[in-house]
């Protein structure tokens, strides 16, 4: 019988590596070992060096496009099923392609139910993710999906802030409820970005429900992309009279013109974790880890421990 105190092996995609080695090191063992060959046409292959035998492994990468992070993902799952795993647990610390769960007009996919089925078609048997674009998108899944907020990260660090007058803000109306659980966890006011687009990523009209004079705002969603919605409404809450404006967001994936968009703008600060590797440092952003997070529930799935603390607002 394996001893299920060392059965444990986590492992890395390309994409995670940096934030997979800070995981591996809370949890307490070494980072498994793999190579990826890669073809001179970009096609990769990934190798287990190896055994996973009856194992419990976690695989670790977020899945942000472009798709080769996804594929990586999906190979990496499919190596371990043929080598005989008895666990694989996909670690998704940011789950791509997740703004895509509906039918917002005629003719197009739902990319996440798409990206769901194939992480299940690989192999996975389980999906630890952080704070999903939509949390209904577990239901997209088969599987048990451990799904993970980052306000166990972002409230200590607001709270150590100590700001006065303090008002959570959500730059748009699908993200009240994550900013109203916010607001309930530090005692404060919230006030809403009503926005209109023009196209993906063009905000063509915004206003604010709520009041901000005399405030300091944090905006609260779970990503920035090309910063344009979160600049634009820092930019409106100071000229309504807020006394500053920070925002936390989960992912940074920081797209386009979004460092220049940060630099030019009235926001005083961008907090973000470390699921997706931020592309350049910036005076305006603070990363804060999410290893520890996700190595304590790492640690807990596997020796069958309780991990509903994790999951509270």
């Amino acid at each position: 019988m394996p001893n299920s105190a060392t059965e444990a092996k986590i492992f890395a995609c390309n994409q995670s590596k940096v934030l997979a080695d800070k995981i591996a090191t809370h949890f307490g063992v070494p980072l498994g070992n793999v190579i990826t060959s890669t073809y001179s046409d970009g096609e990769f292959q990934p190798s287990y060096e190896e055994s996973i035998r009856g194992t419990r492994i976690f695989i670790i990468g977020s899945t942000h496009p472009g798709p080769e992070n996804l594929m990586e993902m999906l190979l990496m799952i499919d190596a371990a099923k043929r080598a005989s795993a008895r666990h694989i647990t996909a670690v998704l610390p940011y789950f791509g392609w997740a703004r895509q769960d509906r039918k917002d007009k005629p003719r197009v996919p739902i990319a996440a139910k798409l990206v769901a089925k194939m992480l299940e078609a690989a192999g996975a048997t389980r999906i630890i993710t952080m704070d999903l674009h939509a949390d209904q998108i577990q239901g997209f899944f088969e599987k048990p999906v451990d799904h993970l907020f980052a306000s166990t990260i972002f409230l200590p660090y607001l709270k150590a802030l100590n700001l006065d007058n303090l008002t959570i803000a959500s730059p748009d109306m699908g993200g009240s409820k994550r900013a109203y659980a916010y607001s309930k966890a530090l005692e404060s006011d919230v006030v809403i970005c009503y926005k209109q687009r023009a196209k993906a990523n063009v905000i063509s009209h915004m206003e604010l429900i709520g009041d901000v004079t005399g405030k300091n705002v944090v905006l609260v969603d779970d990503m920035v992309d090309t910063a344009g919605t979160l600049t634009k409404a820092a930019d409106l809450m100071m000229e309504k009279g807020a006394l500053s404006v920070r925002a936390i967001c989960t992912h940074p994936i920081l797209s386009g013109e979004a460092y220049n968009k940060l630099e030019n703008s009235k926001l005083e600060e961008l907090i973000v974790t470390d699921s997706i590797p931020i592309k350049q440092n910036h005076s305006k952003i603070r990363v804060l880890s999410c290893a520890e997070l996700f190595a304590d529930v790492m640690h807990n799935v596997h020796y069958n421990k309780s991990i509903s603390s994790k999951f509270i607002m």
